[in-house]
C-alpha cells in the first residue's frame, strides 16, 4: 500500500489533533495512548512497502561437495564441446551413453561450432545424479546468426569422485 502526498497529510493532521484546552488527566492518559497507537499505525503503514516480502525466494541450503564435482564436470563436458575437443568429450560420458550412441554421431555432436555456453544453478535429482539447466550458442551455417537452444545436461557419480555425463545437452 502506498499513500499519496494527500493521504500523508491526513496521517499529520489525524496524529497532530490534540487539542491543547483539555488538560485533565483523564484527556491527556486518553490522547496519549491514541498517540502511541497512531505512530504504530504509522510505522506499519511506512514499513509494509520497504519489506522484502514479495519477490523473494527462501535461500536453499548451499550445496555439497558432490554439487562441485558434478558441476565441475559439466563444465570439462561443454568446454569440450566448445573447443570440439572429441576425446575430451569422450573420456566424461557414462558406458551408457557410450553404448547408446554411434562414435560418429558423438563426433558429429562435437563437430557443432561451439561458440558458447551458459550452465545455471542444477539440482540434485538424487544422491549422486545433478541436473543442470544449460544453453549453447552456436553458429547456423551460412549466416553471422546465433542459435541459442536449451537442455540440460545430466552428471551422475560413477566412483570415488569420479563424474560422468550421463545425458547429452
Amino acid at each position: 500500500m502506498v499513500l499519496g502526498w494527500n493521504s500523508w497529510l491526513g496521517v499529520r493532521k489525524f496524529l497532530l489533533e490534540v487539542n491543547p484546552d483539555i488538560l485533565n488527566m483523564t484527556t491527556i492518559r486518553h490522547y496519549s495512548s491514541a498517540l502511541v497507537l497512531r505512530l504504530a499505525v504509522l510505522a506499519i503503514c511506512v514499513s509494509l512497502p520497504l519489506s522484502p516480502v514479495v519477490g523473494k525466494s527462501i535461500p536453499s541450503a548451499a550445496p555439497g561437495a558432490g554439487y562441485a564435482h558434478a558441476l565441475a564436470a559439466a563444465d570439462r563436458f561443454l568446454q569440450a564441446w566448445q573447443s570440439s575437443d572429441v576425446e575430451g568429450g569422450m573420456v566424461l560420458l557414462s558406458n551408457d551413453v557410450k553404448s547408446k550412441l554411434s562414435s560418429d554421431t558423438l563426433e558429429q555432436y562435437f563437430s557443432q561450432t561451439g561458440l558458447a555456453y551458459e550452465i545455471t544453478r542444477g539440482k540434485e535429482l538424487s544422491a549422486g545424479r545433478y541436473d543442470f539447466p544449460v544453453v549453447l550458442v552456436t553458429n547456423i551455417p551460412g549466416t553471422k546468426c546465433v542459435h541459442r537452444r536449451f537442455s540440460s545436461i545430466l552428471v551422475v557419480r560413477t566412483g570415488n569422485n569420479d563424474w560422468a555425463i550421463d545425458k547429452l545437452p
